[in-house]
């Protein structure tokens, strides 16, 4: 089935496009070196015939027709000219001097060059030697003919184009073995991603495509589609999480709403009674209300543009507001809030929001803080990087508990007492994602220190002016 893919695949088929044009390439490359090869091989036995037929032409020049046959017969016995082709014919071609028997029937005309071949000139040739010659009638009406065996140079020819079409043919298979390779690998791994696609199709994102271990960039692809996957099914468990901490988080006011709803029903009309279930009611309605509100505002800071409010803003001046404004809540528990630190911590972000995660930092802290607890909040610069913390001295929670506390609708056992829904953590952490914040949570031995990390800008930049917190909103708790 693979194979089959394979041969179907769009990827082999752009190889063997590929292919073609390059072999294209390679057989007009090779068809070159062929022909430049074989012309050049070819001249110089022409360069050495026109050689030879100038000694012969000199010598009849100065000695007439004797002088020319005595110079082919001096040629013919030197062991210089091996290989030399010469025949000096009278007008009706019959032999007068040379080693060629008779004048090729081919070459009949007044001058030229000619390529032809003899069968009596070597023995052991079938079809007869190439022969090359150079050709021409004497004034006196005489043929002279001046040629070199070129077998060797065919051979060499033929040598050169046998093993230019054995390479063009061995690229061309090495060329498309190469590519079936390549292409089988390229759908092994794409049917890996397929088969795996199908598998979440069907049961859900808990499945995951396997890695090779070659770090090439099919793996690469591999990892960032798993860690794509882990987060989506992260994103799944996160919303199963709060559709069932809302339904059981809605279940008890509800519940209570339409108890006293029918309390009220099968009894008779009290005005004081009515007013007083109408009071209670509204306060749980209200509490379904702000649970609500604070999901709401926890999607919008999650999924829309905020960094267009993004102003440079004083930290220091922040947390000063949120400390004044949480100051009588600490101290109904009989506590101590203060604010520790430089003056002037600048960072980019949302005013009102930083002013909102604060809030709910130090809110959370007094909450569940000891009874008559100090609660500290702390900014200043370090490493480059502004950095607020707000600790307090109480019980703590578990370091196998850090990571849960920031989930929607999460409290701790202890906590289950105390007003409040569990999402005001959870929009500490949306606002830290906005702002490029890391959170850190440290044992402050006693009680739990939070600490936000900000990238530090320049104070020229400073433009909070415009930027005042609202000193009477409530946290998100």
């Amino acid at each position: 089935m693979l194979l089959a893919k394979t041969f179907r695949s769009s990827t082999l088929k752009l190889a063997l496009i590929s292919i073609g044009i390059f072999g294209a390439v390679v057989c007009a490359l090779f068809g070159y070196v062929y022909w430049s090869t074989a012309t050049y091989v070819l001249s110089r036995s022409d360069r050495a015939i026109a050689a030879e037929h100038a000694i012969l032409q000199k010598a009849y020049d100065s000695a007439g027709r004797g002088g020319l046959i005595g110079a082919i017969e001096q040629h013919m016995s030197d062991g210089r000219f091996e290989g030399g082709l010469y025949l000096l014919t009278e007008p009706s071609f019959a032999p007068v001097a040379g080693n060629l028997q008779v004048w090729p029937s081919a070459l009949k005309g007044m001058s030229g060059w000619a390529n032809f071949s003899v069968r009596d000139w070597k023995p052991d040739s079938a079809d007869g030697a190439p022969l090359r010659a150079m050709f021409e009638t004497l004034p006196d009406g005489y043929h002279l003919l001046v040629g070199k065996d070129i077998d060797n140079l065919d051979q060499f020819a033929r040598a050169i184009y046998t093993a230019l079409a054995w390479s063009v043919a061995l690229i061309f298979v090495l060329a498309g073995a190469v590519s079936i390779s390549v292409t089988r690998r390229t759908v092994g791994r794409i049917e890996a991603i397929n088969a795996t696609s199908r598998a979440i199709m069907e049961s859900g994102p808990s499945s995951r495509i396997p890695l090779r271990g070659t770090r090439d960039e099919w793996d690469q692809l591999a990892e960032n589609l798993n860690t794509m996957l882990d987060r989506i099914e992260a994103l799944m468990g996160e919303v199963k999480q709060v559709t069932d901490n809302v339904a059981h988080d809605l279940r008890t006011p509800l519940a209570r709403i339409r108890g006293r709803l029918e309390k009220a029903c099968n009894r008779q009309r009290d005005v004081e009674q009515d007013q007083s279930l109408i009071n209670e009611t509204m306060a749980d309605l209200d509490s379904v209300l702000r649970m609500f509100s604070s999901l709401t505002r926890i999607s919008r800071i999650e999924t829309s543009d905020r960094t267009s409010a993004f102003r440079t803003v004083n930290l220091a001046e922040i947390a000063s507001e949120v400390v004044e404004l949480f100051d009588a809540a600490a101290e109904d528990k009989g506590g101590h809030l203060n604010t520790v630190g430089e003056q002037r911590v600048l960072v980019t972000g949302d005013r009102d929001l930083l002013f909102d995660a604060m809030a709910n930092l130090v809110d959370n802290a007094i909450k569940h803080g000891r009874e008559a607890g100090h609660v500290t909040v702390e900014v200043n610069q370090n490493n480059g990087h502004a950095v607020i913390s707000v600790a307090d001295d109480g019980p703590g929670i578990p370091a196998d508990e850090f990571q849960n506390i920031f989930k929607r609708f999460y409290r701790l056992e202890r906590s289950r007492c105390t007003p409040g829904n569990g999402l005001g953590l959870s929009l500490v952490a949306a606002v830290a994602r906005l702002h490029g914040v890391r959170i850190e949570m440290v044992d402050n031995e006693p009680g739990l220190k939070f600490r936000l990390q900000f990238p530090l800008v320049a104070e020229s930049g400073l433009e909070d002016g415009a930027y005042q917190a609202t000193a009477t909103r409530p946290p998100l708790s």
